[in-house]
């Protein structure tokens, strides 16, 4: 007998919401609607206006069940921000009877969660990097060895209670119930890296509007995690104030022309700069966007080199660096990367999807497929039936021939 579960992933980011509806239909994943609408009530990843945000995420939420012709009452959402921070910890626990079973994973981990935090920190996620039993190290699956001693190294990955609160709290004044938080980035490596990727080693950079978050998997693992509050939010600004047009405008030009190599550009190449008021538009060189873009993707590149250093791991990943997220398509950023890292680049897609492929196969949307994945892949999800009204809907488009 068949299962179906409907999954709707959630991503409130700096610069825009967006609401993906999918289906878990046995071992296939569909997605059946999309909503992505500008974000209003937030800052640097963080909620700044309930009500403004619930707004967005009401709004977002609407143009994928309408899409989807199905609801849904509950979300996984991922969280962001320089509040979130990485921690090595160490768990161990005897074995009484002799064979590591599910109950004694779950104690060994929970015994690596027993950390003291400060006022205001939660543990987000505990994430196994190697068990050992008595003396024999490196074990990534303990289930079913046999042995009198347990251990486990984990890294936690903390973040801000209030702001977490802050953002179920806003996921539920807009009507929906919250069954998964989870570390955006974290998301984000299900929807565009390979498992080979991650045993190799890799780090992604998810570049989004007001944050670049950073992960560094290792073996399969997740090994290192920060995040810098500088996004593509802050590329348009330089462009407001660089090119004195309006922020619409600037973040228009950014995603049409902009580019962070000027070499990149023909000195030839002239494009229409919208200016400020009732002034008449003005003929620029595109290279002038180069000029202003440069160094502030350049200033990112090297804190985000900074970070991987600080990591450890940089001389570990063979796999390279993978950037996703809205603004990794500006253009010439893969080969910045590769002369300031000094390691091969890529911009990840998120993993193809049946349904709205095309829709969501962007790097803006990798968040939210990731969600969608992540949920599907690790959460004990419950059926949820559709309403009367969402099931109407549906049978009135398969009449009139839209499918569905």
């Amino acid at each position: 007998m068949s299962t179906r579960r409907l999954i709707g992933a959630l991503d409130v980011g700096t610069s825009k919401i967006c609401f993906l509806l999918g289906e878990k239909k046995d071992s296939t994943l569909a997605a059946l609607g999309l909503g992505m609408v500008p974000a209003q009530g937030l800052r640097k990843g963080l909620i700044v206006n309930i009500e403004e945000a619930a707004r967005g995420i009401r709004e977002a939420r609407r143009e994928a069940e309408a899409q989807a012709y199905e609801e849904v009452s509950g979300v996984i959402t991922g969280v962001a921000g320089s509040h979130i921070e990485s921690q090595l910890s160490t768990g161990v626990i005897a074995l009484k009877e002799g064979e590591v079973r599910e109950e004694e994973v779950e104690r060994v981990l929970e015994a690596a969660r027993a950390v003291t935090l400060p006022p205001d920190r939660i543990i987000l996620h505990v994430l196994p990097q190697e068990y050992s039993v008595d003396h024999q190290t490196g074990i990534l699956q303990p289930l079913g060895m046999t042995g009198v001693r347990l251990e486990v190294k984990a890294l936690l990955v903390k973040a801000s209670g209030s702001a977490v609160q802050n953002l179920v709290k806003t996921i539920e004044t807009a009507g929906l119930s919250v069954f998964g938080v989870v570390l955006q980035v974290l998301a984000s490596a299900e929807a565009v890296l390979t498992e080979e990727e991650k045993e190799l080693g890799v780090a992604l950079i998810d570049f989004g509007g007001g944050t670049t978050d950073l992960a560094v998997f290792l073996e399969g693992s997740l090994r290192y995690t920060s995040s810098i509050p500088v996004g593509g939010d802050l590329l348009t600004t330089d462009l407001t104030v660089g090119l004195r047009t309006p922020r619409r405008e600037a973040e228009i030009l950014k995603e049409k022309y902009g580019v962070c190599l000027p070499e990149l550009v023909s000195p030839d190449e002239e494009i229409e700069v919208p200016s400020l008021g009732d002034r008449a538009p003005r003929r620029l060189s595109r290279r002038v966007l180069a000029e202003i873009l440069e160094p502030r993707v350049q200033e990112l590149l090297e804190i985000i080199n900074t970070n991987l250093e600080h990591s450890g791991y940089k001389r570990r990943l063979s796999s390279g660096v993978v950037f996703t997220g809205g603004s990794s398509l500006l253009s010439g950023l893969p080969e910045l990367a590769e002369q300031i890292l000094e390691l091969p680049v890529r911009v990840g897609y998120p993993a193809r999807l049946s349904g709205l492929s095309e829709e969501v196969n962007h790097p803006r949307l990798a968040t939210a497929v990731g969600l969608f994945l992540y949920a599907a892949r690790y959460l004990d999800l419950p059926p949820e039936e559709p309403s009367e009204e969402a099931g109407l809907l549906r049978r009135l488009k398969k009449f009139l021939g839209l499918g569905g």
